[in-house]
Formats: structure tokens, sequence, C-alpha cells
């Protein structure tokens, strides 16, 4: 359906992760928090890693997802994707390796996705979720002017450590196509 997107920031290049970076995706997947807050397998394998990277390009292809391996140099910092593209909106998803954590990456790599979906993609609404106290995550969606809808109890499954199973708190949050995209507070 659509051929992979590469985009640009100031300081990043995002493209579609690939073989190549199987051994850093692997490598950032190990971190502890990544696997607390994401739904990525725990424990997360190299075999994992390698399925990834073989579905980032069915979902392009397909239009399901679009994913991009945030790139500073020829560092992998972490990915940042539109998951769930249908009928006008998407849910917008990050994870930041340690390395890359605390220099605004996320957020930068991030603002550029969510002007590219409501943009060229024309989407009308993106959403955000995240387990409750995940605050990183939060405040980059803050940053990008996202609004908070509210708590959604028991409303996110797989996510955590060993989240194979199970569902836990999430906070749910909304931009669309014609807010601003400044910073909101939250009061969280």
């Amino acid at each position: 359906m659509g051929d992979p997107v590469p985009l640009r920031t100031p300081r990043l290049f995002l493209t579609v992760p690939g073989p190549d970076d199987v051994d850093a995706i692997f490598d950032a997947c190990q971190d502890p928090l990544i696997q607390k807050y994401t739904t990525v397998p725990s424990p997360y394998t190299r075999d994992d890693a390698e399925t990834f990277v073989g579905l980032v390009a069915d979902w392009w292809d397909s239009g399901a997802e679009h994913v991009w391996a945030m790139r500073a140099g020829d560092e992998l910092v972490g990915m940042v994707g539109l998951h769930r593209i249908k009928d006008g909106a998407a849910e917008l998803g990050y994870w930041t390796a340690p390395a890359g954590r605390g220099q605004g990456y996320t957020t930068e790599a991030a603002r550029a996705v969510v002007e590219f979906a409501f943009g060229p993609m024309r989407l009308e609404r993106l959403e955000w979720h995240a387990v409750v106290g995940n605050t990183a995550s939060a405040r980059v969606a803050q940053k990008l002017g996202f609004q908070l809808e509210g708590t959604r109890r028991m409303g996110l499954a797989h996510h955590g450590a060993g989240g194979s199973h199970g569902r836990t708190d999430g906070w749910i949050a909304g931009l669309l196509s014609s807010d601003p995209r400044t910073e909101s507070a939250w009061g969280l």
C-alpha cells in the first residue's frame, strides 16, 4: 500500500528499521523500563527483534502501521510509530533506548511523526496510551499538545515485564488535527 517514508528533524533521521538494526533493537529491549512500559515480549530475544523488523516491513506495505527507527548519527536511539491506522485515526507510540534518554530525541521524533500524520496522511485524530505511572512518556505527549482524556481502569493488555497476560490501568490522551501543538499541562 505504501512505501516507507523517511523523516528528518534537526538532529535525527527516521527510517524503517532493517536487518542491520536487529542487534541494537535487541540490546535496547533488554532495558527494564522498556519491558515495564511497552508491549515488547519479556524476556526479549534476538528472534523477537528479527521478527519485529520483518513485521514493520509488512505493516508499511499493508498501511496498518508506520514505524520508524530514530537515529542520531549512526546510533539507533529508539522507535516511534503510528499504530492501528484506521478510519482517520492512529495511536502514537514510542520507546527510547537508555543511551538516548534525556536529550529530547523522543519529543523531536514524535513531533515529526505527528506532522506527517496530520499532513500527508491527513489523519484527524491521534491517541496516546501509557501505563499509569509512565511519566516520561506522558511528558512527551504533553509537549506535543495531547490532551489527557482520562484513566482507563485495566485498559491496557499485555504491558509490563512478563506482560504476555494480564491487564493494567492506562492513561489515554488525544490530539486532533485542529488542536494547537503547544505544550499542555495535565496535573499528573
